[in-house]
C-alpha cells in the first residue's frame, strides 16, 4: 500500500481528489486528506474506504510532521506562502513534494538540500503554471527538431466564465482562490518584445488591454503575467527577441478592474477600520467628494468618465456605491475586496466555467517564417466540477500516479518541462478532453 498526504481541500482540490480516490483501488493507494475544515473535506471525498481526512491547522509543526513521516509522497495546495512549511518537513523526512504553486525564492533557497537528499520537489505542476510549460516545451523540442529556429513566443491563459453562465457586467466568476484574484498583477510585468524589454507597473497592468482573437470564443483581453523573462533560460530561449507570457480576461473586466486600482481598492499593505466605514465611503476614499453631486457623479468625475459608464454598472453591482456598512473590523483594501468579490463574483451551483490557453510561436525553416497557434478549451462541470479545479488537478494526479510506479526518476527542485513528464502527462489529460487543437500559417 502506498500513502499519499494532500494538503488542501479548497476549490482546486476536487479534481485531484476525485481522481486519486478512483485509482486508489487499482493502484493500491491510501490518501490523507489534511485541512482546517473536517466538512469541506468531506463534501470532496464522500465516504470513501481509500480515504482518511485530517483536521490540521498547518502551523502545528508535530500535527504537521506526523502525517509527513508516515507517507509516501505529499501534495500541496495551500496557500503559496504555506509551502515552505510543508517543503521544509518533506526536506528532513526525505519525502517527495508536487504541487501546482510557482517556484518562490525560498524554495529556491533550499534546491541544493534537495538535490543533495535525491528528492525531487515537482512545482509548478497545475494549469498556469503546468499545463502551459508542457504543451509549450512539447511545441518547442518539435519545432526545434526539425530545424526550427524561434524568434517569437507568447502565451495566453485564463480561467473564464462559460459564455452561457456569463451574466454579470465582469464578466467574471470566481472559480479559483479569490485572494490570489484580488493581488493577482500586483507586482506588474516584465516581458520582452522585439529585442525590447518591456516593464508594466501594476498601475498600469489593466489599462486598455490588447486583444486576442480565440477560435469559436472571438475577442479576449489580455495582460502580460509576472516576469514572463525569467523562463527565457528555462525554455532555452533565451536569444529570441519576443517572449510573453499573459493572463486572459473578458475586455470588460479589465476595464473594471483597472478602475479598482485607480481606487487604491486592491492594496494590501495597510489596515484600516471598517466597523463604520460604509462600502461608499470605502470606494471613495481617494475622491474629493462635492456634496451637491450623487455617489455615482462623485467617483465618474474623480475617474474621468461619463456617468452612464459601463464601469460604474460594474461597482454598481459589487455594491461599492451604496450606503450599507462593511462591519468587517480591522482590514486591508485588498480583503475587503476580496470579501465582496467573493459575495458578489462566486459561481451558483449550476454555473460552468472554462479554461483557455493559447500559445503563439513564431519560427523560421527553409527560409520561410511560419506561425503556429495552438489552443485548448476546457469546460467546467458545474461551480465544484469546475475547468479550473480539473486543469490544476489532474496533472498534479497524474504525475504522483508515475512517480508512485517509478516511471520517473528525475530528483531535484523541478518544474515540467522535459519529455519524461510531458509526454505522459499531456498524453492521459487528452482522456480528460483536455487537449490542444494547432494550425499553422
Amino acid at each position: 500500500m502506498k500513502n499519499i498526504l494532500l494538503f488542501g481541500a479548497g476549490k482546486s482540490s476536487t479534481s485531484l481528489i476525485d481522481y486519486l480516490v478512483s485509482n486508489a483501488p487499482r493502484q493500491k493507494w491510501h490518501i490523507t486528506v489534511a485541512d482546517q475544515d473536517l466538512a469541506l473535506i468531506k463534501s470532496k471525498t464522500g465516504k470513501s474506504y481509500y480515504v482518511t481526512p485530517a483536521v490540521i491547522d498547518i502551523r502545528d509543526q508535530a500535527s504537521r510532521q506526523k502525517l509527513v513521516q508516515e507517507t509516501d509522497l505529499v501534495i500541496s495546495l495551500l496557500p503559496p506562502s504555506l509551502h515552505i512549511f510543508v517543503a521544509r518537513d518533506c526536506l528532513q523526512f526525505g519525502k517527495n513534494l508536487l504541487t501546482a504553486s510557482y517556484i518562490d525564492p525560498e524554495i529556491r533557497l533550499l534546491e541544493k538540500e534537495i538535490e543533495q537528499a535525491g528528492l525531487l520537489f515537482m512545482y509548478e505542476m497545475g494549469l498556469d503554471p503546468g499545463i502551459d510549460h508542457m504543451s509549450a516545451m512539447k511545441l518547442i523540442h518539435s519545432i526545434e527538431k526539425k530545424g526550427g529556429q524561434i524568434s517569437a513566443f507568447r502565451s495566453y491563459c485564463g480561467g473564464l466564465i462559460s459564455p452561457e453562465s456569463n451574466d454579470n457586467p465582469w464578466q467574471y466568476k470566481i472559480s479559483w482562490n479569490a485572494r490570489n484574484v484580488v493581488l493577482a498583477g500586483s507586482s506588474g510585468a516584465i516581458y520582452r518584445e522585439k529585442g525590447k524589454v518591456k516593464e508594466i507597473p501594476y498601475q498600469q497592468l489593466f489599462d486598455q488591454p490588447k486583444t486576442i482573437h480565440i477560435p469559436s470564443l472571438g475577442k479576449l483581453a489580455y495582460y502580460p503575467n509576472r516576469d514572463s523573462m525569467g523562463y527565457m533560460d528555462a525554455y532555452k530561449l533565451e536569444e529570441i527577441p519576443t517572449f510573453m507570457r499573459a493572463t486572459l480576461r473578458y475586455p470588460d473586466f479589465c476595464e473594471g478592474w483597472s478602475t479598482l486600482v485607480k481606487l487604491g481598492l486592491t492594496d494590501d499593505s495597510k489596515k484600516i477600520q471598517t466597523n463604520a466605514l460604509t462600502y461608499y465611503d470605502w470606494a471613495s476614499q481617494k475622491v474629493e467628494k462635492d456634496p451637491k453631486q450623487s455617489h455615482e457623479e462623485n467617483i465618474a468625475s474623480y475617474l474621468g468618465i461619463s456617468a452612464k459608464s459601463k464601469v460604474l454598472r460594474q461597482l454598481k453591482f459589487l455594491g461599492l456605491l451604496n450606503g450599507e456598512t462593511i462591519g468587517l473590523g480591522e482590514q486591508t483594501n485588498a480583503s475587503i475586496l476580496q470579501h465582496v468579490v467573493e459575495a458578489k463574483l462566486g459561481m451558483e451551483p449550476a454555473d460552468k466555467d472554462m479554461i483557455v490557453m493559447t500559445h503563439e510561436i513564431e519560427f523560421e525553416r527553409r527560409g520561410m517564417t511560419t506561425r503556429l497557434h495552438s489552443y485548448m478549451i476546457t469546460q467546467g462541470e458545474d461551480s465544484l466540477r469546475t475547468a479550473m479545479a480539473k486543469t490544476v488537478g489532474l496533472p498534479l494526479g497524474i504525475m504522483a500516479k508515475l512517480l508512485l510506479q517509478e516511471k520517473i526518476s528525475l530528483k531535484g527542485l523541478q518544474i515540467p518541462i522535459m519529455p519524461d513528464v510531458y509526454n505522459p502527462v499531456l498524453k492521459e489529460l487528452e482522456e480528460y478532453n483536455i487537449r490542444f487543437e494547432e494550425s499553422f500559417e
